[in-house]
């Protein structure tokens, strides 16, 4: 087992669902637990967990929701915290976070506020969500004007990953996470940038030595620059590469777009967008997009996301100021530009934004 320290412990290892309750103990210990998870997860993980949590004679119940980011709703909120109420789970209970990106941003949020805020656990199962959304107390919902518009930093007791439940992720939700994985290479290492380039075959095969590295590099860079910047004030920016664009998508398409899938569109366009104001090294855009493309993610906008709108939905985005938008740009793989007062976001024209979202 591997354990990356942040202001909590990030447990990496497998099996460690079997050893849930030992772990939960020592880290978040409850006389009662919530587990909440999606309509999906709650069949394959969900009943497992409560009924092994039972079986070492602690109160657990599953609270599930219908599946799909559509469904990371201020009405998903309400309605999975009436219903920790009408249980009557009260402020000395735990929620465990279990599943992908959208259990646990919700959960999370519903952990912030339920009674004025209850600790929580992140028990991620896609690896999206174990090397991106379970690390570093973001919570929320999506809303129309935006997603994760709404919500609060609360920071988990533990996030515990067991690599065993990759086995059951299907191919492209397994490339959605990649897409993340590519950007913690373009953000902050150029090495690993470089082996997820050769390894494409071994990542979809499962290897299990493969994704064990993908996934302790990938938390140890997110770990690592959150660490630093826990409520986004300055460095953790450069974790939205991508993402500027690829929340603009998912909300204009109204979240038929994997996430994942989002910030690959995301990250090709940037990277165009950097290279085109001068910021990027001469190629950078075409190596990431190379990149990309081995991993079978899309680089173009989809029909479903027109320009305009695209652009529209972009001053929504929480780094907008001013009426401008700000987008974390690279330099070259492995580094990220800074502005020089400190900064880690550049404003940029509409019609540079324009044209790199056009350029074919």
């Amino acid at each position: 087992m591997v354990t990356v320290r942040l202001s909590y412990d990030i447990l990496i290892g497998r099996g460690l669902l079997g050893e849930l309750p030992t772990l939960l103990s020592r880290a978040c210990p409850a006389p009662r637990y919530a587990v909440i998870a999606d309509s999906h997860v709650a069949d394959l993980y969900g009943k497992m967990v409560v009924a092994m949590l039972q079986d070492a004679k602690v109160q657990a119940d599953l609270f599930a929701f219908p599946a799909g980011e559509w469904n990371k709703s201020r009405d998903t909120w309400a309605g999975l915290t009436d219903r920790l109420l009408a249980a009557h789970v009260g402020r000395d209970a735990a929620i465990i976070a279990l599943g992908g990106g959208v259990a646990g941003d919700i959960a999370g949020f519903v952990a912030a506020t339920y009674l004025r805020g209850v600790p929580y656990v992140q028990v991620p199962t896609t690896l999206l969500a174990m090397i991106d959304s379970s690390i570093g107390g973001k919570t929320g919902v999506d809303v129309p004007a935006g997603k994760n518009l709404v919500g609060a930093f609360h920071q988990p007791k533990v996030v515990v990953i067991d690599l065993d439940v990759l086995a059951t992720l299907p191919a492209v939700q397994l490339a959605a996470g990649m897409a993340e994985a590519l950007k913690h290479g373009v953000i902050a290492d150029a090495e690993y940038f470089a082996f997820l380039e050769k390894e494409q075959r071994a990542v979809a095969a499962k290897d299990g030595a493969t994704l064990d590295r993908v996934v302790a590099r990938s938390v140890e860079i997110k770990a690592g620059v959150v660490a630093r910047d826990e409520r986004e004030a300055g460095l953790r920016a450069v974790l939205n590469f991508g993402h500027t664009v690829a929340h603009a998508i998912e909300t204009v398409a109204k979240y038929e777009v994997p996430h994942g899938e989002a910030v690959a569109i995301g990250m090709a366009h940037e990277a165009r967008l950097a290279e085109a104001l001068g910021i990027a090294a001469a190629g950078t855009a075409d190596r990431v997009r190379r990149a990309l493309e081995r991993y079978q993610l899309p680089l173009e906008l989809p029909d479903t996301a027109p320009v305009d709108d695209v652009i529209a939905a972009m001053h929504h985005d929480k780094k907008a100021r001013g009426g401008e938008v700000r987008f974390a740009l690279p330099r070259r793989v492995g580094e990220m530009h800074a502005d020089g007062s400190g900064g880690w976001t550049t404003p940029v024209p509409e019609p540079a934004v324009r044209a790199a979202l056009t350029q074919g």
